[in-house]
């Protein structure tokens, strides 16, 4: 008798799992489909105990996306990774980091021109993302459920010297031995993280001149050899 309790007590915690996970999926599905811009819901971060991860990402190939909005326009570009790893046994995803190096911030729509680099000069600066102070960025997967045909995949974010938790819908995927890991598009509030250049929520009277806090963003990451499957 106790152990059939024990078992549906275990599979309700597990539907409440997949229904927060499922919330969290819509959410950002419903962004990426350009119905509704909402940010991903950031929480307080998941104490794990750290794991080494074998060093296993194609730094040349694996990077995450951005996309910054203003009143006159956007800009978009890519930030490389310093290194970091995923985890796969049978197909599954188990654990992963990310390492982002923040001084590898390039602009795209402008590349080439003498306005990416003074946006890229200011992205470094000290009133956006400081690299002098904080040279990376991390990812660190804490948790990955099954929703449907996606992951949701749950991290610690770190940004300067703010770590917070968020869920993102992502994919994993092999072929002739490489593993890749994509995330759908999602949207991070960058006040969030304390980078608080020409934002609405830390200074007043910007009018039309501020820089939206969303931040859309996303990552492809690949492995540079075959996974112990």
């Amino acid at each position: 008798m106790e152990n059939k309790y024990q078992l549906t007590i275990n599979k309700f915690i597990k539907m409440k799992k997949v229904l927060i996970a499922l919330v969290a999926l819509s959410t950002i599905l419903v962004s990426c489909n350009g119905e509704k811009k909402e940010k991903v819901v950031v929480k307080e971060e998941v104490k794990v105990e750290k794991v080494a991860i074998v060093n296993n990402v194609d730094l040349t190939t694996s990077m995450m996306t951005w996309k910054g909005t203003k009143p006159t326009g956007a800009h978009n570009g890519t930030v490389a990774l310093k290194s970091g790893g995923l985890v796969v046994e049978n197909g599954v995803l188990k654990e992963g980091e990310f390492v982002i190096d923040m001084s590898t911030i390039k602009n795209l729509d402008m590349a080439g021109s003498e306005g990416a680099g003074k946006i890229e000069g200011h992205l470094k600066a000290p009133d956006f993302f400081d690299i002098a102070v904080y040279p990376t960025s991390t990812f660190v997967i804490t948790s990955v459920l099954e929703v449907e045909a996606n992951l949701a995949v749950t991290g610690n974010l770190t940004i300067k010297d703010v770590t917070k938790s968020i869920t993102i819908p992502a994919k994993i995927s092999s072929e002739d031995g490489v593993t890749t890991f994509t995330s759908a598009l999602f949207n991070i509030d960058r006040a969030d993280f304390n980078v608080k250049y020409g934002s609405k929520r830390w200074i007043e009277g910007l009018k039309d001149k501020f820089i939206d806090d969303l931040v859309e963003m996303s990552f492809v990451v690949k492995t540079t050899k075959q996974l112990n499957n």
